[in-house]
């Protein structure tokens, strides 16, 4: 069995923040990663980024999105017969 469970470094011993659902004094392996605390909220890199290519943007830009969108549209099969 193995399962992702994270925990509290408290000097030799590590606080799971749930039950590990294994028996008491069942041998278990570790492998201990460090959680890289956030310096800032969750998403605000891709926030940072989105804009981007603004300066870069042109309306021949816009006409070709435009374009794509219509044609994502458009159905070019016929119509079945009743």
């Amino acid at each position: 069995m193995s399962r992702l469970m994270h925990g509290i470094v408290h000097g030799r011993t590590i606080e799971l923040t749930d039950d590990p659902g294994v028996p008491e004094g069942q041998e278990v392996r570790i492998l201990v990663t460090a959680v890289v605390p956030r310096e800032e909220p969750w998403g605000a890199g891709l926030r940072r980024c989105a804009g981007a290519m603004a300066d870069e943007w042109t309306d021949e830009d816009d006409r070709i999105l435009e374009r794509l969108q219509h044609e994502r549209h458009c159905d070019p099969r016929p119509e079945a017969a009743p």
